[in-house]
């Protein structure tokens, strides 16, 4: 197969040499981070850099950006996807090339995605006549947000030429440098935000009888709606319900007329996402009508989930074995209920998405993504590059043969 003359060895060395240039370009990024919708410096500096390789790029989304390489051959495209944005999050990692952008950090690495993503382009560029087929490069916006893939999606990136499999990775600060971690099946949660406004009558603190205690009526929905999980879900399907905000009133001696919760439901399969939703919505306008209360109930359809494909995650195990070693290959064993919008993409294409370190054993702490301390070794940037080279070229050249281009 042609695609066996871009040997191990050669992406290798030759992301090895381009992890200064790599370095460099993290650092800018993570300096000057741009929140969801506001990626505006970021996507022309990738933009940029994509042009300089040659490759074609067109503006989607926005702000986001896709980079075709197309190879010196015809036959199937495959698709790798980076984020852009950061999260409003004050840093206190201490790092020399800390954001200067204040309430604003790349807390979960998607400058890391980024600056890996174009070394990976630089790469495949300097092979592109040994290609059997083209790679996309998916710059995504809003990964945070409400969900870029799926704008991205709607301005047509999985089109022209149609995009047959699809690759990401995630940072794993838990995990080090050079092993990754992936499985076959659900892996993220679907997510489904929702708001509750409850609306009574006011009352003085000292008479509430003449009112509706919306505080207490939304103290009781918060306890009860748990009881979906522990008793109306099975205790080996997971699910998790969380309330983030409870807001009512202006002072301690009344009894306001509103009270607002927000909260996130995540579940994994459509089925027990359906079934949830309406329960929750059915559970909180029962509390709060016996409490004489009126509640309005908006639940979002927000991310699908990810479920990664039997036959790319086995793709991705070969191709890491051979790149850094089985040893560094570990399957997982538990799905996340974290959300990506990433199942945007794999539910259009087969995709696997996985987890690669980016821990340094040497480090007396390993931070946590979505917190101030966060950060990354750069040590795995060309090891990042060099993985998503191979993924690619493995999937080309094995569907070399059936081909539909």
């Amino acid at each position: 197969m042609n695609g066996e003359r871009i040997t191990n060895d050669t992406l290798r060395q030759e992301a090895e040499a381009l992890s200064g240039k790599m370095r460099d370009l993290y650092r800018i990024i993570h300096q000057n981070p741009e929140l969801g919708r506001q990626e505006h410096a970021t996507s022309v500096l990738v933009e940029r850099r994509l042009l300089a390789m040659g490759l074609e790029t067109e503006r989607v989304a926005d702000t986001g950006i896709v980079g075709l390489l197309r190879g010196g051959r015809p036959g199937k495209t495959v698709a790798i996807r980076a984020e852009l944005d950061a999260l409003p999050i004050r840093e206190e990692s201490g790092l020399p090339w800390a954001s200067q952008n204040e309430g604003v950090m790349h807390a979960c690495g998607h400058d890391f995605h980024t600056a890996a993503l174009l070394g990976t382009a630089q790469l495949l560029a300097a092979h592109r006549e040994e290609l059997p087929g083209n790679v996309k490069f998916f710059f995504q916006p809003n990964e945070e947000g409400d969900g870029g893939a799926e704008l991205m999606i709607r301005d047509g990136c999985m089109e022209q030429p149609h995009v047959d499999a699809v690759f990401g990775l995630h940072c794993d600060s838990q995990l080090p440098a050079g092993e990754i971690s992936v499985m076959e099946g659900r892996i993220c949660a679907a997510s489904n935000p929702f708001t509750v406004t409850l609306r009574g009558r006011g009352a003085h603190g000292a008479k509430p009888h003449e009112g509706d205690d919306v505080i207490v009526a939304g103290a009781q929905i918060v306890t009860a709606i748990q009881t979906l999980v522990s008793r109306r879900t099975a205790p080996t399907e997971p699910v998790v319900i969380s309330v983030g905000t409870f807001h009512s009133g202006v002072a301690g001696n009344v009894l306001d007329t509103e009270a607002r919760l927000t909260g996130i439901i995540r579940t994994l399969g459509s089925d027990r996402r359906r079934e949830i939703t309406g329960q929750f919505r059915e559970m909180v306008e029962t509390i709060a009508h016996a409490m004489g209360c009126q509640a309005e109930v908006v639940i979002e359809e927000s991310y699908p989930g990810v479920r990664n494909d039997a036959a790319m995650t086995r793709l991705v195990r070969r191709s890491a074995a051979g790149l850094l070693g089985a040893e560094n290959v570990h399957v997982g064993t538990e799905p996340s209920m974290g959300t990506d919008d990433f199942g945007y993409f794999s539910h259009l294409a087969p995709g696997c998405y996985f987890q690669l370190g980016t821990a340094d054993p040497s480090w007396p702490e390993r931070w946590r993504s979505h917190t101030p301390q966060f950060r990354v070794s750069e040590q795995a940037l060309p090891i990042a590059a060099a993985l998503h080279a191979r993924i690619a070229v493995d999937y080309l050249t094995e569907h070399e043969n059936s081909s539909n281009a």
